[in-house]
């Protein structure tokens, strides 16, 4: 399977509606996350397409050196999680709604700070070059999209963290992308490539 440019992407994200995945989260914990939204910014380039990352500064309280999207926690002032992602992007990465296409959502997801993450997946038109919030961002970078989905590059270490029994890895050059942005990447890629659902490579 082959995702080179925008029209394959869209054709596979539509073509596979986001599978049912099972979230062990009972009243009491659901009561205690609270609303935050990511955007998953795919650009074409002639090569193809690539994926918008951030590092998180190493000055954070939480999350400090991460690799991560461009998104945070709903703000009272938002009209919705939309707009949140929105928001953030832009106050990030200097990225205007403008220049963002989004085309759909994945599922929300937990994670142990006690934020439901709501991951929308968009293209991404910059017609400038993006700028570093430096109080929150280290560095911005591109991914090719190819490596991220090849489940080859996923490598699994299992343990019971949270409301999940393994943590994902996709290493790419220096990098190591884990964590929360890692889980939500196999799960996009679940969705485009579902014949692979239990392809990656474990570390214990």
């Amino acid at each position: 399977m082959t995702i080179n440019t925008r029209a394959d992407f869209i054709r596979r994200f539509s073509l596979y509606p986001s599978p049912p995945v099972e979230r062990r989260v009972d009243e009491p914990l659901r009561k205690r996350l609270r609303p935050a939204a990511v955007l998953i910014p795919i650009i074409e380039r002639p090569h193809g397409l690539s994926l918008i990352l951030t590092r998180r500064s190493s000055k954070l309280r939480k999350h400090a050196g991460q690799i991560s999207f461009p998104g945070g926690r709903f703000d009272d002032t938002d009209t919705d999680l939309l707009d949140t992602a929105l928001r953030e992007t832009e106050e990030e990465i200097g990225l205007p709604r403008s220049q963002v296409e989004v085309i759909g959502r994945l599922h929300d997801y937990p994670v142990l700070s006690y934020f439901m993450i709501r991951p929308y997946v968009a293209f991404v038109s910059p017609l400038q070059p993006l700028v570093a919030e430096e109080s929150e961002v280290a560095e911005i970078f591109e991914v090719p999209l190819a490596d991220i989905l090849d489940h080859g590059n996923h490598y699994v270490y299992r343990i019971r963290k949270f409301i999940y029994d393994r943590v994902y890895f996709i290493p790419w050059q220096h990098r190591n992308i884990w964590g929360a942005t890692a889980g939500i990447l196999r799960e996009l890629s679940e969705q485009l490539q579902p014949d692979g659902k239990n392809h990656f490579r474990p570390l214990n």
